[in-house]
């Protein structure tokens, strides 16, 4: 056998494995959500269910609010990405193109400031929010969330406004064109991979959040989709309804996985930009 095929070999190999690897935990929720919960206790649990019903995803509904669980989330992850890429965009667009003293602290700052854990200033965070009267409200989690993404969403985005073409921004000063139209106009649309590769990341780190979500939420008609699902409860204390939390795990993890593959190009051009020098 020759090298080369020797090579492909382990090549395809290693890729039905890594692809087994991170897609199973999602086929075997979808097919634990779809068995009867008599099934779910086999003691020799089939990769394909012997019996289908739609009765989780139907009780997910019917019995519990996870449709106003949906609402908070879809308004908290939504609105802290719209504020994440409209400061990140000055931010980012600062510093790869205006020349001032301290860039690389300022770099080094926000790179600090990603390192932060929650857990950390979870505290300090709450005596702050309460004492401004924001705990169970949607501000309380998105001026967080935001503060949380902000980093991230600078370090992309200046990545990605370095590598534009200058040749374009100076013709456009030269029509007359100030440095905020030209960032509305010209910059922003040639920036589109970069902003919905950051936005899409933004928006799923605000989805998926949890501990803050704990916290500052109180209340269950203001509960974020993480919380509701690991609060699920069921008949008695000593149940818990893996049926319905698979069903819920599907019902809010498939539109990531639908948005991802959708824009995948879009995410690979903008998290590669400036990685190499032409």
């Amino acid at each position: 056998m020759s090298r080369s095929l020797t090579q492909k070999i382990l090549l395809y190999v290693a890729v039905v494995f890594i692809l087994v690897w991170c897609v199973f935990p999602l086929y075997w929720a979808f097919v634990s959500s779809i068995k009867p919960d008599q099934d779910l206790f086999e003691k020799n649990p089939s990769l394909f269910p012997k019996r289908v019903t739609f009765e989780n995803y139907v009780k997910v509904f019917k019995e519990r609010p996870f449709h106003i669980n949906i609402k908070n989330s879809i308004i908290v992850a939504g609105v802290t990405t719209v504020v994440a890429l409209t400061i990140g965009s000055l931010a980012g667009y600062a510093i790869a193109r205006l020349k001032f003293k301290g860039k690389v602290v300022v770099m080094s700052l926000i790179l600090a400031v990603s390192m932060f854990p929650q857990v950390s200033i979870l505290g300090s965070l709450f005596l702050i929010l309460r004492s401004m009267k924001l705990i169970n409200t949607y501000t309380g989690l998105i001026i967080p969330y935001t503060a949380m993404n902000l980093p991230l969403t600078v370090w992309v985005l200046q990545s990605f406004f370095r590598e534009l073409p200058k040749e374009v921004e100076e013709s456009a000063f030269i029509d007359g064109a100030s440095k905020l139209r030209t960032l509305w106009s010209i910059v922003l649309p040639m920036s589109a991979p970069g902003l919905v590769a950051t936005g899409l990341l933004t928006f799923i780190a605000a989805w998926n959040e949890f501990l803050f979500a704990l916290t500052f939420m109180q209340r269950p008609n203001l509960y974020t989709v993480p919380v509701a699902v690991a609060l699920f409860k069921g008949a008695s204390q000593y149940e818990i309804p893996w049926g319905q939390l698979m069903a819920a795990a599907v019902i809010v993890t498939l539109p990531l996985v639908i948005l991802v593959l959708i824009f995948q190009n879009r995410i690979i051009a903008g998290l590669s930009a400036g990685a190499v020098k032409g």
